[in-house]
């Protein structure tokens, strides 16, 4: 999984490097020759989405998204691994419930076949982050619990 997650990340490296390009280009052609790529904007932003989303998913797997553990570093080991699994089930839970209801929404975005004003894009397609971003949190939550429980540190 490990593996996994390099790759994402390079990934969404190249695609960042890919929306500074496009910003580039639109800015040369902006000040240079007095046009534009009218739906560069739209794929920066679409671009920027899917990094956040599957950057969220990189952030889980290695556990270092926003959280308050202060205390909790201080508790015995047992409660931290309480806490740990509590946390875990939670993420689990609510990354469940994001996917399936931006999973309907997506249909809906084909089923409309509703496109960007200025690229023409498929709307499902940037809405499509959440689904794959809130998927694959919910897999790396899973696959964290088991760790978990096969380390031996479960409560």
């Amino acid at each position: 999984m490990n593996r996994f997650i390099e790759g994402l990340e390079k990934l969404l490296g190249l695609a960042l490097i890919a929306a500074v390009a496009f910003n580039f280009v639109n800015v040369v052609g902006r000040y240079i020759f007095g046009r534009t790529f009218i739906a560069a904007d739209e794929v920066q932003i679409f671009i920027m989405v899917y990094i956040a989303f599957l950057g969220a998913a990189v952030a889980t797997w290695r556990r270092l998204h926003l959280r308050m553990d202060v205390l909790v570093q201080l508790l015995p080991r047992r409660a931290q691994a309480a806490l740990a699994a509590t946390e875990l089930a939670l993420v689990l839970v609510l990354a469940a419930f994001v996917l399936y209801v931006s999973s309907g929404y997506v249909a809906q975005m084909a089923g409309l076949d509703a496109r960007s004003q200025n690229a023409g894009i498929p709307m499902w397609l940037p809405h499509s982050a959440i689904v794959l971003g809130f998927g694959l949190i919910a897999v790396l939550a899973v696959l964290q619990i088991v760790q978990l429980f096969r380390k031996g540190d479960a409560p």
